[in-house]
């Protein structure tokens, strides 16, 4: 009868310790969504290019550029500037003269 209670309670640590892992790891993937590569559809780009690109005086070539970019690697990095080693294939995508293509 004790070894049973032993199990049990054993079970119910378990059990307790799984669930917390698996909220971590939501709440993380919930924080890194459309930020990281890959998180995106590619319908969710617009909105994201359209935030990227709001602080800049050249928002034409800005949001042709970023929805290239997000097509292509499917994340739009955080904010309107910098940020870009959250997304690799965001920044490591160069022009033929070796600048950024992304912005």
């Amino acid at each position: 009868m004790g070894s049973k209670l032993i199990l049990f309670l054993y079970l119910i640590f378990v059990v307790t310790l799984l669930g917390q892992n698996q909220a971590a790891a939501f709440e993380t993937h919930q924080w890194e969504y459309g930020v990281s590569e890959g998180s995106l559809r590619p319908q969710e780009c617009a909105p994201r290019c359209s935030n990227r690109c709001s602080q800049t005086a050249y928002k034409k070539p800005c949001l042709f550029f970023c929805q290239k970019c997000c097509a292509k690697c499917l994340c739009v990095p955080a904010g309107t500037y910098g940020n870009k080693q959250t997304c690799p294939c965001y920044n490591n995508w160069k022009t033929k003269r070796g600048g950024p293509k992304c912005p």
